[in-house]
This record gives C-alpha cells, structure tokens and sequence, in this order.
C-alpha cells in the first residue's frame, strides 16, 4: 500500500498543524481570562496573591485551560458569586445596623456611663469612623468607605446632640442648632474636600447649610421679613455653590436646595406686601421681591436653558409683585387686578435688553402669566352676567324687575362694586391683543431676539381679543348697575356687533376671529333671549331683532359660499368650510328665534298650548319654501331640520287634545308632502307624509270614539291598493311598500288595535282571516309589503287572542318545566346553531329579493 504523501511527511504535517492549534487555543483561553476578570471584579483586596493552581499532567498548562465547574474546590481560581448590588446592599444594612445601634447608644445608655466613658466613646467611635475611609479608599472598598462616611456623619450628629446634653445644657436650642448645623456644615465640606472621593459629605455640607440663618432668626423670635431675608440669604449661598460648586452632586443639591429656599422666602414677601394697607408698609417686602428678582436674574444668566427660563418666569414674577404691591397699596384693594396688569405689560418692555434668549423667554412668559392671571380673575363676573339670565324661566312675562338688571340676573345681593375693575381689565387686554393682532409684523421684528411667535399666534391674539372684548362689554350693564330696559338694548346691540365682526372676518378668510365672534354671538344670543322674558315686549322686541341679526348673517354668509356642485375640488371645499357652518348655524339659529316669536304670538293670544299649535306650524311652512328656494346650498337641510323641530314642538304641544293634534298631524303631512315635491327629499319626506296622514287618521278616529274604524278605513284602503296595483303595472321594478304600504297600514293598524281592545271574538277572527289572506298573497307573488305586514298583523292577533290559554296552561304545568323546556330549546337551537344561522341568511335573502 502507498501513502500519498509518505507517512513521515504526513506525521510531520499533523504535528504542524496540532501546534498551530494549541498555541491558538492559548491565545484564546488568554484573551477569556482576561474578559472575566473585566466582567467580574475581584473578590479580595488587589494585592492579595492569586490562588494556586494545580498543573496539568499532561498538555498545556493548567491556567490555558478552561475552568471547569468542578475544579474551583481543587484550587482553580472561581468567579465572584454575586453582583457589587449585593456588596452595595449589605454594605448599606451594615452602616444602618451600626447607624441605628449608635442612635439607640446615645439615647438610651448615656446615662449608665459618667461624663468621662460617654466622651470617651464617642469621640473614639466618631473618630475611627471618620479615618476609616481614607484607609478604605486607598484601598479600593469605596462602597465600604461610603457607608462608614454616612456613619460618621450620623456619628457627627450625634457628638452634637450629646454635647448640648452635656456642655451646655442651658443653652437655647434653636440657637444652639444653628451653631451647631453651621459648624457641621463647614466640617462636612472640608471632609469632602480632603476625602474628595467620598459622595455623601459634600451634599449633606449643603444640606446643612440650609438651617443656620433660619435656626437662627427663630431663636431671635425674629418677623416674617427677617425669615424671608434668611431664607433669600440662603438661597443666595445655594446659587453660589450650583454656579461654582465642585461635582454634579453638589450642584444639584445646591440648586434644588436653592429654589425651595428662594420659593418660600418669596412666598413670605408676597404674602406681606398683599397684606400691607399702605405703600411704607409694602416698601420693605418689595426690596425681598426685588432682591429675590435679582438673584433669581443672576442665577438665569448662568444657567443652562431650562433653569434659565424658569429663572427669567421668576424674576419677572418677582419684579411685578413687588412694584405691583407697591403701586396697590395706594389704591383700592378692588383695582389691584389692573395694576399688576399694567405692571406685567410694562415686563414685556424686557424683550429689548440685552438678555439672553432663554432668560428673555422667561421674562415673557412671566408677563403671560400674569396676563391670564388678570383675565381669570376679571371672568366670575361675566360668568354671573350670561348664566344669570337662566333665572327669567321662572318668571315670564313677569314684568321688568325692580332691581334692574342685577335684580333680572338674581344677583341684586351680591356686592357688585367690587368688580368694578373687571370689566377694565378684560378690555385692556382685549385692546392690547387687538394691537399685537393689528401690528403683528412689527411686533415680531422687535420680539425677534427674544422669541419668533409664528403667524398661528397671530391668529390666537385675534381670536383671544375678540372673546375678551365680548366679555368684557358684556359685563359692563350688571357693573355698571343698569336699568332693566337699557341693559336689554346694550346686550342686543352687543350681539348685532359681535356677528358683524363674524361676517367680516370669515368673508375675508380669518377663520379663528371669525368663529369665535360667532361662538361668542350666540353665547350673547341666548343670554339676551333669556333676559328679555322678563317682559312681553322685551321678549318680541329682542327675539325680532335677533331674527334680524342671525337672518342677515345667513344671507351675507351666502356671499362666501357656493353651491355644492359648484365647488371644484375638495380643497376649496375645505376653505369654505367655515363660512359654510357659520351660515347654516346661523340661519337655525334665525329659525329657533322664530319658533320662540310664534310661541310668544299664542301666549299673547291668551290661548291653550294645543290651540297654538297650529301657529307653531308656520314656521316649518316657511323653512319647507325657503328649503326649495335654496335647494342644493349647505344652510338648506339644516334650516328644514329645524323647521322639522317646531312641527315636532307642535305635536307635543297638541297632545292633550286629541282633534287638534289630528289637526296638527294632518297638516304637518301636508308640509311634509310638499317638501317631498323635490326629488333629493322625496326618499324621507314622502314616506314621512304617508306616515304623518295615516297618523292624523288614526287620531281623529280615536278622537271621535269610533269602535268601527274599517267603516272609515276601507274606503281609503281599497282606492290605494287599486292605485299602487296600477302603479306596479306601469313600473314592476317600484317597490312593494310604495305602492301597497300606505293602504294596508291605513285598515290593518286601526283595525289591530280595536282587535285588541274588543272583548268579543268576531273582529280578531275577521282580522286573522284578512290578514292570513295577505300573508299568503304576499308569498305567492313575492311581495315584500304584503308577507310582512299581513304576518306581523296575523302573529300579534294570534298572541292576543292566545295569550289567555298560555297563561292558564302555564299556571297549570309544574314550575319546573317551563325552565326545562326553555333549556332543552336552547340546547337544541345550540347543537343546530349553524344550520339555523344558515336558514336565517336563506330567509333574509329570500325577503330582500322581494320587491
């Protein structure tokens, strides 16, 4: 046999080729080693030798071989067990263990000890603890150290207390607290400046901090304002140390540390300069706001962009408190609002200094603020104004009030003079908007540094004056305490103005202004509707002129859209959105007033609700005409709509009377038969008249005590299934219910209930017959109307005239088994559920396909 290649030189390359492997497998192995002890941080110290290892019989060495599971009690070195979480948590559950054992020395055992044991210990432990850490740190047990520093620190607190229990035990104790806090607070710092790897000692010297100036103004029984100057003062260090501090921890410590400080020290000035009665009692809490301005002024040009916006809101807030108090101690308390507005506009002048950007947006947004502040404060008022109106409903036509207006609104009571100063503010700021609005482009160059408002906020500012300004004037009648019939004239006016500023700017494309004028026009609408039912000639004198005002609203609307049809494509569609609803709201709105004006008519008239009924039917005849002038416009089924809405507000109206709702029925089908004259409305208005005069006929029947309706009924029947025979004739493809519908429902409904009401047998016998007649007629000609509406009548006669016997027999049966044959029937209709699925699907169908 030959070896190709020969034995030797394939023996040589097999050793070759095993150690390139080996020596591979060493660099791997080394290369993994190295990966675990990165991953896996050491168990012992770091200068503690490595374990012995135990080497190989045979192979490569012991420390190139993987470590088996198995090898680590035979001296290979083995992984940590657990995570530095675990290190870190009983590091921590030791120091509180030690922390709480040290709380519970202090407390309770300092008295089986002399004064010489108790310093002894204290000082030896507080000692030791404060050197452990450096030793710990050079070390490398960092964790260790942390939790030895929160230790001596607790320990430190402890020496304190023990030493005022000792030392000085007739000392003050805020006092002394206030010594003592600003004692730990400079140790602490200089413990973590000299440990400066420990994390917890720094931020408690902060928090220390916090305590000396207010511990001290409290054991100096001091006032409000000499906290607030403590407080500020505070605050003033903790600004330092977030600017300059060293180490985030630090920082942030010092700067939450630093707005709850300056916070309440700006509370406390706040709260002293609203309370001051004169502007010398105010100076003194406007220097703390002004000098808390400043700071919070330093601190923001510093800071990064978020806290230096919230720093500008403060400082501006700040300086408007201050000059404001100043400036409302010297008047009544009731114009406060205006003057921290003018205060919080003047702010606004902040834009051209020379401020950083984020810190000039807080200065902005500190003026908004106090802006909505005012508004919100000047709004109970208005409110009081619109949903006092609501009051009249009961009391019509009562008469025009003695209080005036106040006494139409039920507010003659309340102590209207002090919202003198509302009305002012909602116009000023109104009138401000209305400038920003109006000069907007110029506005925006000067603005420019500080914010770039987009062409939206333009439009917010028109929207916003509008509503203010509407507010504002409505008001001013309660205000201003008028009389009855001039606050009546001022609200009309009021709303004539408020829709002509709608008009105006949706026919010129200024869709915010113009829908909320139109909001604000019908809020104003039905409030001065409301008032005017104190009196008969308010109520028509208001609700003509809002006729008036909606109708010629609707028309000049008109002008801003088209037809429809007209439109070209979606995109104008959606531009003429808005003026297109404004138009249809407010010609509803022209209808409703016109409902209200008939109804206002039958009352004059002195007549019973159900004989003015028919006068409420005016109003849909009018909408059905102006419906087919308007045909395909965008207000034109709303109107009808709502017209529909007074023949529905008739109908109620009559029910008490039986001939004049049949009345009210007739005529009202008549309306609906002429609106089903056009061909877009004849689907739902014809089957509407069919319906409405079928009803006056069953009506006035009932009305009239008639026990034999077929005698009145069959005469129209048998003319209508003649015509609609006629007409299937002329059109087979025309439906079933139009032509047959209306003549059985005129026969078969009367003659149902009179069948249910009859105690004798001969009439539901009729009935079933006649309308098994009908079923059956239907199903061999395949007519939807007929199979339907004789089966319906037939299953309803057959459940009266049946009911009694189920009743007895049931009365008869065990109780048991009418719930176990309802369970077998469920059981069976269960297991043949999908086949009784399928039959259903085949019914409807099979009906569907009617004509």
């Amino acid at each position: 046999m030959e070896h190709v290649p020969p034995p030797a030189e394939e023996l040589a390359l097999l050793d070759r080729e095993l150690a390139r492997l080996d020596a591979r497998r060493s660099q791997l192995l080394v290369r993994r080693a190295w990966l675990l002890s990165v991953l896996t941080p050491p168990a012992g110290p770091p200068g503690a030798p490595p374990a012995p290892q135990l080497a190989a019989p045979f192979g490569p060495p012991a420390t190139a071989r993987p470590a088996a599971p198995f090898a680590a009690p035979f001296g290979l070195a083995a992984p940590q067990a657990g995570p530095r979480s675990a290190q870190n948590v009983l590091l921590t559950l030791g120091g509180l263990l030690l922390t709480i054992a040290a709380i519970a020395f202090t407390l309770v055992s300092w008295g089986h000890m002399g004064i010489a044991g108790r310093s002894a210990v204290l000082a030896v432990v507080t000692l030791a603890a404060l050197a452990a850490p450096a030793v710990l740190l050079r070390r490398g047990l960092s964790a260790t150290a942390e939790s030895l520093g929160a230790l001596a620190s607790v320990l430190m607190i402890l020496d304190a207390y023990a030493l005022h229990r000792v030392a000085v035990p007739e000392a003050d104790g805020p006092g002394y607290a206030a010594a003592a806090s600003a004692v730990l607070a400079v140790l602490w710092g200089g413990y973590g400046l000299l440990l400066g790897r420990l994390r917890l000692p720094l931020p408690l010297a902060v928090v220390s901090a916090q305590l000396p100036l207010l511990l001290w103004a409290w054991s100096a029984g001091a006032g409000a304002s000499v906290f607030g100057w403590a407080l500020l003062l505070t605050a003033a260090l903790d600004c330092a140390i977030a600017l300059w501090g060293p180490g985030v921890a630090v920082r942030v410590t010092a700067c939450a540390s630093c707005w709850a400080t300056g916070l309440l020290g700006l509370l406390v000035a706040l709260g002293q300069s609203v309370s001051a009665d004169a502007a010398s009692g105010a100076v003194t809490p406007a220097a703390l706001l002004l000098a808390g301005a400043a700071l919070a002024l330093f601190g923001a040009w510093r800071a990064p962009g978020g806290l230096a916006a919230a720093g500008g809101v403060l400082a501006g807030l700040s300086g408007v408190a201050a000059v404001g108090g100043v400036l409302r101690a010297g008047v009544d308390w009731d114009w406060s609002v205006p003057v921290y507005l003018l205060c919080g506009v003047v702010l606004l002048a902040a834009v051209r200094a020379p401020l950083p950007r984020p810190v000039g947006q807080g200065l902005v947004w500190a003026s908004s603020a106090v802006t909505a502040a005012a508004v919100l404060a000047a709004v109970p008022p208005v409110g009081m104004s619109l949903l006092g109106t609501a009051s009249q409903l009961a009391r019509v036509w009562t008469g025009a009030p003695d209080g005036g207006v106040r006494g139409a609104l039920g507010t003659e009571g309340l102590a209207w003079s002090r919202s003198a100063a509302s009305p002012v503010a909602l116009l000023v700021v109104a009138g401000l908007l209305g400038l920003a609005h109006r000069f907007w482009p110029r506005l925006v160059r000067v603005a420019g540094a500080v914010v770039s408002p987009g062409p939206a906020w333009r439009t917010a500012a028109g929207a916003a004056a509008t509503a203010l300004c509407w507010a504002g004037l409505t008001a001013l009648p309660a205000v201003l305490g008028l009389s009855y019939a001039a606050a009546v004239s001022v609200q009309s006016v009021l709303v004539a103005a408020v829709f002509a500023v709608a008009v105006r700017a949706l026919r010129r494309g200024t869709g915010a202004v113009g829908t909320t004028a139109l909001v604000c026009g019908l809020v104003g609408a039905v409030s001065a509707g409301l008032l005017s039912l104190a009196a008969q000639a308010a109520t028509y004198g208001v609700f003509s002129v809002l006729l008036l005002v909606l109708g010629a609203a609707a028309v000049l609307l008109g002008g801003a859209t088209a037809p429809e049809r007209e439109l070209p494509d979606a995109r104008a569609a959606g531009a003429a959105g808005a003026p297109r609803i404004a138009q249809a709201v407010a010609a509803c709105g022209a209808v409703l007033c016109a409902m209200v004006l008939a109804r206002a008519a039958g009352a004059s008239l002195e007549l019973a609700g159900y004989r003015a009924a028919p006068l409420m039917l005016a109003v849909p005849a009018v909408t059905v005409l102006l419906g087919a002038r308007l045909r395909n416009r965008p207000p034109a089924l709303p109107v009808e709509l709502t017209g529909a809405l007074s023949a529905v507000v008739a109908m109620i109206m009559a029910v008490p009377d039986g001939p004049f709702l049949a009345l009210v029925l007739a005529l009202s089908g008549v309306l609906a038969a002429g609106t089903a004259v056009r061909a877009e409305r004849r689907p739902v208005a014809g089957y509407l008249a069919v319906a409405l005069f079928v009803l006056a006929t069953w009506v006035r029947l009932t009305a009239s005590g008639v026990s034999a309706p077929e005698a009145y009924t069959l005469p129209v029947t048998v003319p209508a299934l003649a015509v609609g025979v006629l007409r299937r004739r002329r059109d087979p493809e025309a439906s079933s219910w139009t032509a047959y519908g209306a003549g059985l429902s005129a026969t078969l409904v009367p003659s149902l209930f009179a069948a249910w009401v009859d105690p004798h047998w001969l009439r539901p016998l009729l009935l079933g017959v006649a309308a098994l007649v009908i079923t059956l007629a239907g199903a061999r000609l395949r007519l939807q109307a007929l199979l339907l509406a004789g089966g319906a009548v037939l299953a309803l006669d057959a459940v009266h005239e049946l009911a009694p016997y189920v009743v007895q027999v049931v009365g008869a049966l065990p109780r048991w088994l009418p719930p176990a044959l309802a369970g077998l029937l469920l059981l069976v209709v269960g297991a043949t559920y999908e086949q009784r699925l399928r039959d259903a699907r085949r019914l409807k169908e099979t009906v569907g396909r009617m004509r």
